[in-house]
């Protein structure tokens, strides 16, 4: 029986890479998601980094699945008409442009896509959302969104929308998640819904 392919957008420095070398340009993945894919069944694939519709369009030709990695840097406020507000590193012009491409495209095929973490934030800015910039310089009453520890520790509880695809796979309305991250979700773009929420009312997860 085939394997369904499922294709990961990977980290990039478009700078030096992790050897030292001047103007090597890299892509980069934590292995535990090819791992998870792996243990889901699926084939995993790691994308590119690349400039032009045409070659996005060509590489979903090939896959079954996209999945959206988190990143330390964030989304350029630009993308979503704002000016930055904050100190923040931003995610280099290659890898959103390449990113952005993928989600519209998959989104036309009606592709199935995994956004985790700042991948997440990324579809929901392609598709036309927002972002807040700050968690804690923007939301009253925030929880810390950056944990300390390994990065598999739970640090706060979420709520899952009873209706949501999500509690459907979970099968329970409530469930305790790790956090990394300091910018979240503001407005959500037509034909996306919010599937969980965090008790300071930050948005965990969306489906369409």
């Amino acid at each position: 029986m085939r394997k369904p392919v499922i294709g990961i957008a990977p980290d990039f420095n478009p700078g030096a890479d992790r050897d030292g070398g001047e103007g090597e340009a890299t892509v980069f993945i934590r292995n535990r998601y090819v791992a998870a894919i792996e243990a889901a069944g699926g084939l995993p694939f790691i994308l590119p980094v690349f400039s032009g519709r045409a070659l996005g369009a060509a590489l979903l030709d090939k896959l079954d699945g996209l999945m959206l990695t988190g990143s330390g840097p964030d989304i350029d406020p630009r993308r979503y008409g704002e000016r930055k507000r904050f100190t923040f590193t931003v995610m280099s012009k290659e890898r959103t442009d390449a990113e952005f491409a993928l989600v519209t495209e998959a989104r036309r095929r009606d592709l199935p896509v995994l956004g985790i973490c700042g991948g997440m934030q990324l579809m929901n800015v392609a598709l036309g959302g927002t972002l807040v910039q700050d968690i804690g310089g923007q939301v009253a009453g925030a929880l810390p969104h950056r944990m300390k520890g390994p990065a598999t520790t739970t640090c706060h509880p979420v709520t899952v929308e009873r209706r949501s695809r999500l509690h459907g796979v979970l099968g329970r309305g409530s469930v305790q998640v790790n956090s990394s991250h300091h910018q979240s979700v503001k407005a959500v773009p037509r034909g996306l819904a919010v599937s969980a929420v965090a008790p300071d009312g930050v948005i965990e997860a969306l489906e369409d």
